[in-house]
């Protein structure tokens, strides 16, 4: 099994590789090619991912926590029951995206551009998604206690059955956005109204 730690990896050609179990530690991939790469049960933590390329690559089980991916395409790559805890992303490329359960806890995506995306049952707990672009998504039964959506943009947006206790909802942009009787209230107490029953 794989255990690697404090590496760096420039400019390499990972292109396809099946990636079963391992862990990698405090590693650098900078600009490395990992198109239709297929990992399961893999262990990336504190890893940085600058420029790389995971189109079209499969990702099951696999945890990415406290990572940081700045400028890297995951164009039609499929997430499932991945941790991602901790981790922040910072102009990458997000769609499409196949995302099948998991935990995003803490996660960062501010002002990232996630529209159209299904994001159904996410754990996003106290996830950043301030000026996100969220018009259209689903994030039905997703966990958003605590989350920062602050001038996020949830026009077409499902939250029905989200949990959106303590969630920050400032100014964001509800037109036409689906919401059951709990979302409507944590909406209006966060814009301040005093909901009484």
């Amino acid at each position: 099994m794989t255990d690697v730690e404090g590496q760096t990896f420039l400019d390499e050609d990972w292109y396809g590789r099946a990636i079963e179990g391992g862990s990698w530690t405090d590693c650098l991939f900078r600009e490395v090619d990992l198109t239709e790469v297929l990992t399961s049960g893999a262990r990336f933590q504190e890893c940085t991912f600058d420029r790389c390329r995971l189109n079209a690559s499969e990702h099951r089980r696999t945890a990415f926590t406290a990572c940081t991916f700045t400028d890297t395409s995951f164009f039609d790559a499929t997430l499932e029951g991945c941790r991602m805890d901790g981790s922040s992303f910072s102009g990458c490329d997000l769609r499409p995206l196949t995302v099948t359960g998991g935990s995003w806890w803490g996660v960062s995506l501010t002002g990232a551009v996630l529209g159209g995306l299904d994001l159904a049952g996410l754990r996003l707990v106290e996830a950043d998604l301030a000026e996100a672009d969220l018009r259209q998504a689903s994030l039905r039964d997703c966990d958003l206690s605590g989350a920062r959506l602050r001038s996020a943009r949830l026009d077409g947006a499902d939250l029905r059955g989200a949990h959106l206790l303590g969630a920050d909802l400032g100014a964001v942009s509800v037109r036409g956005t689906r919401l059951d009787l709990a979302g409507a209230l944590a909406l209006a107490e966060s814009l301040g109204a005093r909901v009484e029953t």
